[in-house]
């Protein structure tokens, strides 16, 4: 059913766990299958990510788009990071199971989550500091 790229990085992931005190966390889920991945950022402040960890419930393919995604995001700025599209882990990975492509769609949604959070987080921030 998976590839030998997919099923090594599924027995290797890389970026598991979680990153203490960040207001760059997203959450989100499959109803249908009962996927949920937790994606955390650490943002700089010129919007860099540096670092990217996740925390996933869910299949292989679910796994396996977590590591990939936050492998991709590292280093790059939010901007960029919001371009990423599931068809970039897709094409990474060599290809995922049609039944599967969801878990590459809910890495791209759990680092746009992340981001809104930490953009929602910020604006109180900049509001407060204007009182």
């Amino acid at each position: 059913m998976y590839n030998k790229k997919v099923m090594d990085i599924f027995l290797h992931p890389k970026n598991v766990g979680e990153i203490k005190g960040t207001k760059a966390v997203g959450t989100v889920g499959n109803q249908t299958c009962g996927d949920i991945m937790k994606i955390y950022l650490d943002i700089n402040k010129n919007d860099v990510i540096v670092d990217a960890k996740f925390k996933t419930f869910g299949c292989a393919a679910a796994i396996v788009s977590s590591s990939v995604a936050t492998e991709m995001i590292k280093g790059k700025t939010v901007q960029e990071a919001l371009a990423l599209d599931n068809q970039t882990i897709i094409d990474y990975l060599g290809g995922l199971p049609s039944q599967k492509i969801h878990c590459s769609v809910l890495a791209k949604e759990a680092i746009e989550d992340a981001i809104n959070h930490y953009r929602k987080y910020q604006a109180k921030v900049e509001k407060k500091n204007k009182k």
